[in-house]
């Protein structure tokens, strides 16, 4: 975390005990608590995500399809603890076409997110289209294509208007499909920056 200017920590695939979660939640780097409910069940992503609010995450991660129930708990709990919530939406196979981005994105929102995030699978570029296209909502968005063809997105993103985007640690393999590495990142962001500042 110490080279990031912004850390999501994936409590659902680290494996932490809530102890550690607390030594973790301590740097002051800010963190996104991601935790899958897919992976850990909703016993576990509601202590664990719980945990990292109370420890002051910047933001915390919420899946759009966790029963209403668990999400409104979160949610409420986060806005008491000062801490911003994300409602993300993933689709792993393909990108729904642009109508039902929009009502995706919206549906976000409708559900608590401060920030809705809307993260597809691109196949090629007319996708890349639709899903930057939902930063024309002017809201807070984090609009993102996986994928090889979709690494473009994560670079543009920032220019777009999304809250941040997301690189892979230096270290280590990324957590979806097409991220490049932090360091590729910077430099690229870098790079366009002074182009347009020329």
């Amino acid at each position: 975390m110490d080279s990031a200017e912004m850390a999501e920590i994936r409590l659902d695939l680290t494996g932490y005990s809530l102890t550690e979660i607390e030594k973790v939640f301590s740097h002051p780097v800010p963190k996104i608590a991601t935790c899958r409910a897919d992976k850990t069940g909703l016993v576990v992503q509601r202590e664990k995500l719980m945990k990292a609010i109370e420890l002051g995450s910047s933001y915390v991660d919420i899946e759009i399809e966790v029963p209403d129930e668990q999400r409104n708990e979160i949610v409420a709990f986060a806005r008491e603890h000062n801490c911003r919530v994300i409602i993300s939406y993933h689709n792993f196979e393909n990108t729904p076409p642009l109508q039902e981005l929009f009502a995706i994105a919206n549906d976000c929102y409708s559900k608590g997110a401060d920030v809705a995030k809307v993260v597809t699978t691109i196949n090629n570029d007319y996708e890349n289209a639709c899903i930057l296209a939902l930063y024309s909502l002017n809201r807070p968005m984090v609009a993102l294509g996986m994928g090889e063809k979709g690494k473009i997105t994560r670079i543009i993103a920032p220019f777009m208007g999304a809250e941040f985007s997301f690189a892979a640690s230096d270290e280590g393999a990324g957590t979806a499909p097409g991220q490049i590495t932090n360091n590729q990142m910077k430099q690229i962001v870098t790079q366009i920056k002074n182009i347009i500042n020329q």
